[in-house]
């Protein structure tokens, strides 16, 4: 039992009431407040307190208690009440001195009011991931769900994320960071970064745009969303989209715009004749690398488009994978040749990783204020330090490097990925091989089933797909996106493997007329 003199009185042993008291001492651990406990019995309250946080999760297993000193100090009562009541508390179970690791809790419960553990809720069936009209939250669920072989496309290798080079850089930036620069920063985005992004844009995409112009943004996503807020604005409230095309661009844009109107994509690009016959005033493309389809706009379709823009279309850019090429030279950006006409988006997402969400937009002047607008509203400014650590790596080099490193070994794993489909899906079509992070596949029309229902038999055999059909509107043959930059070569010829396998099943034998799987 605590001795009296443990358990009364605060260290500062005052005339104050303890209503006084309450205004003067208090912690904001749990919100404990010693003037809570009744007459004689402090140690007797903390020890009830705790140990009901200790039940309900509030301090959940491994969390740390804080000292007994400083929890002393803070409710204003001797420390030997509070040593007192983790006493207690050790000696049921629940906490444990660690040393210089201080002292932590190691019992959700107490032994005898331990529940028993309940099963783990079953996972939503796949059918219900795989729907034919996907709605907002099916990337959430898709990224959630666990796959053996994750074969989804719009990731990089993230396992050569340069961890070594961004901690030199990030280093060296707080090495120089002087304590003004750790305020609000630019909306716009540092001027370090802006100024990085013009000459990475001038060298690599042939644009030439002074730092002013280039707004930091979130990724691509955000510039869509801002995109979005200020076309409305303006009165745009249609953008056409290429089709197939990119779903989770469009429902971006269908967010905030009234329609999305889908332009038919052949060969050459996006239709020109089509994009003109819907009236839409505005256009999202990905002229270097067609997503999903990895066509580049033809040079006489190029032309029609800017044509098309010079008479008041807008285009926006979508800019996502074009860095990641391998048989085939560089495509200048269209932004390059009409900046009055054409909104650039771009990002790190697929270069470095889509975790640190930083990318930039680059608008033609009218929109420019608008566009500032939303971003200031969204969220006053990206986080200064990854801007300028990024920058660092811009500057000095280091991402030009990694970037070669990435080529190589991206180069390798699609080659894998179109052996194995050679072996395995005989019967169907490779398209986009020359560039990007992923393949699409046409698979016959005879397949026997639609190609959700092949991603959801996929996923139940562990191999993680994305349906051709979520991004297309428009009449398409059944298909698959394939990622393949984040894989090794075996995982990558064993989930080709299983597809071959459930397309077999499905009853398609004969080899269907055609181009076959692209050359490596």
């Amino acid at each position: 039992m605590a001795q009296p003199s443990r358990q009364y009185g605060p260290v500062n042993r005052s005339k104050d009431t303890g209503a006084e008291r309450s205004k003067e001492t208090g912690a904001d651990f749990l919100q404990l407040d010693a003037a809570e406990a009744p007459p004689g019995g402090l140690t007797d309250w903390l020890t009830a307190r705790l140990r009901e946080a200790v039940a309900d999760g509030r301090l959940p297993t491994g969390s740390r208690v804080p000292a007994s000193r400083v929890l002393a100090a803070e409710l204003g009562v001797s420390r030997g009440v509070v040593t007192d009541a983790y006493r207690r508390l050790a000696e049921a179970g629940q906490l444990a001195g660690r040393g210089r690791g201080g002292t932590v809790v190691v019992a959700l419960t107490p032994p005898a009011r331990q529940a028993v553990p309940r099963p783990e809720p079953k996972a939503a069936p796949a059918p219900a991931l795989f729907r034919d009209d996907p709605d907002a939250e099916v990337f959430d669920h898709l990224r959630a769900t666990p796959a053996r072989i994750d074969l989804t496309p719009g990731v990089p290798d993230l396992a050569a994320f340069p961890r070594a080079a961004w901690l030199r850089a990030e280093r060296a930036v707080l090495d120089g960071l002087a304590a003004p620069d750790l305020g609000y920063g630019d909306v716009r985005g540092t001027p370090a970064l802006r100024q990085a992004v013009a000459h990475w844009l001038a060298r690599n995409r042939g644009i030439r745009a002074d730092p002013d112009e280039v707004l930091v943004v979130a990724g691509t996503a955000q510039a869509l969303a801002l995109l979005g807020r200020a076309l409305g604005r303006a009165g745009i409230t249609e953008v056409a989209v290429e089709d197939p095309g990119s779903l989770g661009a469009r429902q971006h844009l269908a967010h905030w715009l009234a329609a999305t109107p889908p332009v038919p994509v052949d060969a050459e690009g996006i239709r020109v004749d089509a994009l003109r016959a819907t009236r839409a005033p505005a256009v999202l493309l990905t002229p270097a690398h067609q997503y999903p389809t990895g066509v580049v706009l033809g040079g006489e379709r190029r032309r029609e488009l800017l044509c098309w823009a010079g008479e008041g279309g807008l285009v926006i850019e979508d800019d996502y994978d074009a860095e990641h090429r391998y048989d085939r030279p560089p495509v200048p950006a269209l932004r390059a040749e009409l900046p009055d006409r054409v909104c650039y988006a771009g990002s790190i997402s697929k270069l470095l990783a889509p975790a640190l969400r930083t990318g930039w937009l680059l608008v033609p002047r009218p929109l420019r204020g608008a566009v500032l607008d939303a971003k200031r509203f969204a969220d006053l400014g990206n986080p200064v330090l990854p801007q300028l650590v990024l920058a660092r790596l811009m500057e000095s080099g280091e991402l030009d490097r990694h970037l070669r490193l990435l080529r190589g070994r991206h180069r390798r794993r699609r080659d894998a990925m179109i052996t194995a489909i050679r072996t395995q899906l005989p019967t169907a079509t490779v398209h986009g091989a020359a560039a990007g992070l992923h393949l699409m596949l046409t698979l016959p029309e005879e397949l026997g089933a639609t190609d959700t229902e092949l991603a959801t038999a996929a996923l139940a055999r562990g191999v993680k797909v994305q349906p051709l059909s979520w991004h297309a509107r428009l009449p398409y043959p059944p298909g698959l996106v394939l990622g393949y930059a984040a894989l090794s070569p075996g995982a990558i010829a064993e989930g080709i493997a299983t597809l071959g396998e459930l397309v077999r099943r499905a009853g398609v034998s004969r080899p269907r007329r055609g181009d076959g799987p692209a050359p490596g």
